[in-house]
């Protein structure tokens, strides 16, 4: 599909996409780009055929693909290194949370005569590294991928790439995208930070070891709150607004259950409790999740 491409970043994520590519056959070369030395030494243990390189520089003038999975306050540095090495035929990708303000740095940024496509893969884990990745990361799941005005033939290629590593493919506007996943993605993991930052504040006033006596439910918030910090505060500070306006509705749903609590108004209370099941319905419907219990997981 591809003859050779490069990977930026080579965490739980690029691993993934490395591994979907080498068993998939999407490309004759692939080569990585990855600063953390253990993840080198990871990366070498993958496949034979991965090509480690030490710089962006000349060498990747003739990539056909080059994918970012950096941190996204790492583009600005990345982009300059695109500009001076890379051919006008190769076409950029990344897997960024937010797509606003990629969109705007792309048009700042990047030079006129390279073609970015952006791509948002809804798959992952709390894990980090290249260890952790898998060739069916991407399999029955959702990638996201931002509408171009500038190259529909180069649209269509990333599209097809995505689905051979397993994706189910959608367009959406960058504007779109970040409102959504402001809701789906962005405010549980804020949460998921928030109910720890609360068990440890509950912890230190009470003088206890409560953590020990953790119950699914903390302890799958605790799953989600491990996630990588750094990606996620450029998350939460690249959506901002929208992270605002969906933080003060939390707020206010918040309050409105503490008064119902509080008022014991039962009616109310497990009407809200009943509808939030038949959100679990829907997911499973959906395939976003498995039916066993647990999330499949083992006590």
């Amino acid at each position: 599909m591809f003859k050779k491409i490069l990977i930026i970043g080579c965490g739980m994520i690029g691993s993934s996409i490395l591994r979907g590519a080498i068993s998939q056959k999407l490309c004759k070369k692939i080569y990585v780009f990855e600063k953390n030395i253990k993840y080198q030494k990871q990366i070498k243990k993958i496949n034979k055929k991965i090509i480690l390189i030490k710089k962006i520089d000349k060498k990747i003038e003739n990539m056909d693909l080059v994918i970012i999975s950096t941190p996204m306050s790492e583009y600005k540095k990345i982009i300059i290194k695109l500009n001076k090495n890379l051919s006008n035929n190769s076409l950029i990708t990344d897997v960024g949370s937010t797509r606003v303000n990629v969109s705007k740095l792309i048009k700042k940024k990047l030079s006129k005569k390279l073609n970015w496509i952006m791509s948002h893969p809804i798959s992952g884990s709390e894990a980090s590294g290249p260890k952790y990745g898998s060739k069916n990361l991407f399999k029955n799941k959702w990638c996201i991928l931002i509408k171009s005005k500038k190259n529909k033939l180069l649209e269509s290629k990333l599209s097809r790439f995505w689905k051979k590593l397993g994706s189910k493919v959608i367009f959406m506007k960058e504007q779109e995208h970040d409102k959504i996943f402001s809701v789906t993605s962005h405010l549980p993991h804020l949460i998921a930070y928030n109910l720890i930052k609360t068990t440890q504040d509950f912890q230190k006033i009470n003088k206890k070891n409560v953590i020990k006596y953790s119950a699914g439910g903390l302890r799958d918030f605790s799953r989600i709150a491990a996630s990588n910090e750094i990606m996620w505060r450029d998350v939460f500070f690249n959506n901002s607004k929208n992270m605002s306006k969906i933080i003060d509705l939390f707020i206010k749903n918040l309050k409105n259950f503490k008064i119902d609590i509080n008022k014991k108004r039962n009616s109310l209370l497990l009407d809200k409790l009943k509808k939030s099941k038949k959100v679990r319905h829907q997911i499973l419907l959906l395939k976003q999740d498995i039916s066993k219990p647990d999330f499949g997981r083992e006590n």
